[in-house]
């Protein structure tokens, strides 16, 4: 990542939003949401990279926020083997959208994004959106905590990715575990993104940010490249960022709207793009979309990202 140390980083958006274009039954309400179609739909999921490649994205996600090997076996029936390759192939379908990038002539020269596996926490796998209060921290044990990230991570690393994406973390117990493994990783790099309270001070499970961020980032700062939030609405970051210094830092925001399990998403957004040029001055290095954030909303992000580096250069 040398060179990209250079500039801003464009990271890619939503996976689900963007997936939902090209598969016809709702991903919401789906315990595997968008990991399910590394089964049933991966051409949906090469469709998807190819998007935000278009888009001009520096780094790609694969398609594993959800993905885990008790989910797949649960959800999916396959055994413990086949859903360690399952995450695996969430990397192959991510290189593949790259080699058709390339053979297309939508990659030019020697250019390509970087892959980076998706982490989420560990209440992704409970389906209960306990990602955004984090009420399972105190009941699940450090080995348990372990047990699950560790398969994760191993397989996506296996699988070739560049780095890891450690995000929508709700509580600073279950990140330090998350950094504190990855030392066992040594070659791999990483970012940390948590979920927030939108009163901009705490995570999502309350514990205060700045010292959950810092906190961190000195764990291990050899293999996080950065400390941030994502999936949070773009009027929350500010408060949240203003008071951290001395750490690289990521802002992948939603788009404001609000999701009711009952009645879906509220249509209500923000104009994200209009707080770019705030984060960037805040000393954000990398900075992308999450919920209901696509591809089109990637290049508006994209355009303020080079409208500031004119700017301040």
């Amino acid at each position: 990542m040398s060179d990209q140390k250079k500039k801003i980083v464009l990271l890619d958006g939503s996976f689900g939003f963007q997936l939902s274009k090209y598969v016809s039954k709702s991903l919401d309400g789906d315990p595997l949401w968008s990991a399910r179609s590394l089964a049933s739909d991966p051409e949906a999921v090469i469709r998807v990279h190819l998007d935000y490649i278009k888009a001009g994205c520096d780094i790609i996600e694969t398609n594993s926020y959800q993905a885990s090997i008790p989910g797949f076996m649960k959800y999916l029936n396959l055994s413990k083997e086949e859903s360690y390759n399952l995450i695996k192939k969430s990397v192959s379908l991510a290189k593949t959208a790259i080699e058709r990038a390339q053979r297309d002539g939508i990659l030019q020269g020697d250019a390509k994004p970087l892959i980076a596996g998706s982490v989420g926490p560990y209440g992704a796998y409970l389906h209960d959106g306990s990602e955004y209060n984090g009420y399972y921290t105190e009941r699940i044990s450090r080995e348990e905590f372990i047990d699950y990230h560790k398969s994760r991570i191993s397989a996506l690393i296996e699988g070739g990715v560049d780095l890891l994406a450690i995000e929508t973390i709700p509580s600073k117990t279950e990140a330090e575990i998350i950094v504190e493994l990855i030392k066992e990783y040594p070659n791999i790099k990483a970012w940390l993104s948590f979920s927030c309270q939108a009163e901009g001070v705490y995570t999502a499970h309350g514990d205060n940010f700045k010292d959950a961020a810092t906190s961190c980032y000195k764990l291990n700062p050899d293999q996080i490249i950065a400390v941030g939030v994502n999936c949070i609405a773009p009027h929350a970051v500010e408060p949240l960022l203003k008071e951290i210094t001395g750490i690289p830092l990521i802002v992948y925001a939603n788009s404001g709207e609000k999701y009711d399990p009952d009645l879906g998403w509220d249509n209500n957004c923000e104009k994200l793009e209009e707080y770019v040029p705030i984060w960037l001055n805040l000393g954000v290095k990398f900075i992308g979309g999450c919920c209901r954030v696509c591809d089109n909303y990637i290049t508006k992000i994209a355009d303020e990202v080079r409208k500031w580096e004119e700017n301040n250069s």
